[in-house]
């Protein structure tokens, strides 16, 4: 791309990224399940199952978010810490495409390990961050973290990991929301251990599409590859905040249909 094309770029994605990182953005995107608690442990662990179910017609997974944070009795992070069999049991009926109820019990389970072992969801990130220090190899060390207490079976296909090329699209989105931190009220940036500049854009359907219409990204895979070429062109835009381009992207393809 010419200087004259990225400034032109630029311009239309702050104009649009104003737009859309605003409030009333909340309520129809899986931001809303954590946005109903206060307590941070509560945000960090709803923010991690809503995010694990986000893909497919978003009102549906904000409705099925809700759902799970019900039979948590709208205590997630206390019912996670205290979960046993018996309460695991009420979980039977749910399922959301082919996040089956098994799947979401082994999370549970797994989350369950993961708050004995560090109390917060937030520390662990933070463990593996420290020992990592960049956001690829954490996330794929927070993979294998995730999956050690016991075999996972069909679940492992629910949560990606970069080491095997996955674009993590579900899990960059969830760094977006504990790390990214401005004045509109969407992002939480409750995470100070990782910068912003540090984080991967979440490339999915809607954000490759428009990301190569704007000549963004070349790579026709969505893939880690493709993560690390268009957020690296956004960091020419942004080098403390790219993704914040994130929220221009996603709502041009959503509900622009650009």
């Amino acid at each position: 791309m010419n200087r004259e094309h990225d400034h032109l770029i630029k311009e239309f994605l702050e104009e649009k990224f104003d737009q859309y990182n605003r409030p009333n953005f909340i309520s129809s995107d899986p931001i809303a399940i954590p946005h109903q608690f206060s307590n941070y442990k509560d945000i960090e662990v709803s923010g991690f199952l809503a995010a694990t179910i986000a893909w497919g017609q978003r009102a549906v997974i904000v409705s099925k978010g809700h759902e799970i944070m019900k039979l948590m009795e709208n205590t997630p992070y206390t019912f996670i810490k205290e979960a046993n069999k018996r309460e695991l049991s009420q979980f039977k009926k749910f399922g959301y495409r082919t996040f089956k109820s098994s799947d979401l019990m082994y999370f549970i389970t797994a989350l369950h390990q993961l708050l004995k072992k560090y109390e917060t969801l937030g520390q662990c990130f933070h463990h593996h961050y420290t020992n990592n220090m960049n956001v690829r190899d954490t996330l794929t060390a927070f993979h294998n973290d995730f999956f050690s207490h016991k075999a996972p079976g069909r679940a492992v296909k629910h949560l990606s990991n970069p080491e095997a090329g996955s674009a993590a699209k579900r899990m960059n989105m969830y760094l977006r929301w504990m790390v990214r931190k401005d004045d509109r009220g969407v992002d939480f940036g409750i995470w100070d251990f990782i910068s912003p500049a540090a984080l991967y854009l979440p490339l999915d359907v809607h954000t490759s599409r428009i990301g190569r219409k704007l000549g963004l990204l070349d790579r026709r895979t969505n893939d880690w590859k493709a993560v690390v070429e268009i957020t690296h062109k956004l960091q020419g835009f942004d080098a403390q905040d790219p993704v914040k381009y994130d929220f221009a992207l996603f709502g041009l393809g959503i509900f622009e249909k650009f």
